[in-house]
């Protein structure tokens, strides 16, 4: 049971640790990558919907993304969520083509994109210590229970804990990787 438990936080851990890789992979250093438009959702007949079912995405040289759309009645909200979204980019249309030139990154900007990533290291970090928290409360209910002893209740919370160091460790090392990948020029 107690085994259980902990192998349950560590997977979750895991999961916080994967999606802040995934988030994080949105934030540009520089060169165009059609992943940096999969987290803006485009107003569609009333729901929000993933820019990748609407339009092709393509990287058309190292600072230019080309957006095909699909129908071409959604060209002016595909641009509307580009240039709302927090990305910083200028979509210009020409006709079922969007094109979205990345501008070169300075000094000021690479400082914002880096705040924005701490915040998500940060959002990750209170994820997985939430993570711990659930988990300590399932092994102190076994406790009331009387399922396990407080020397396994003690003994597990130390897992638990061990386990959650070693997830904000990972969350950090991942963490400096892209900032240090941001401020390089």
């Amino acid at each position: 049971m107690l085994n259980e438990i902990l192998k349950e936080a560590q997977a979750r851990m895991e999961k916080s640790i994967d999606a802040f890789q995934t988030h994080i992979s949105k934030v540009r250093t520089g060169r165009a990558s059609p992943s940096l438009l999969d987290g803006i959702m485009v107003e569609y007949y009333g729901s929000p919907t993933p820019l990748r079912q609407l339009a092709n995405v393509v990287a058309e040289d190292a600072r230019t993304l080309a957006i095909t759309v699909f129908d071409k009645s959604l060209t002016p909200l595909i641009e509307k969520a580009i240039l709302t979204s927090d990305l910083g980019l200028n979509p210009a249309s020409a006709g079922t083509v969007i094109r979205v030139p990345l501008p070169p990154l300075t000094e000021e900007r690479r400082r914002d994109l880096t705040k924005i990533v701490r915040n998500e290291a940060e959002q990750g970090r209170v994820s997985i210590r939430n993570i711990r928290r659930d988990a300590n409360d399932q092994i102190k209910a076994l406790l009331k229970d009387k399922e396990i002893s407080e020397d396994d209740e003690r003994k597990s919370q130390d897992l638990i804990q061990k386990a959650t160091d070693a997830a904000i460790k990972k969350l950090d090392a991942v963490l400096a990787d892209k900032e240090k990948e941001l401020m390089e020029f």
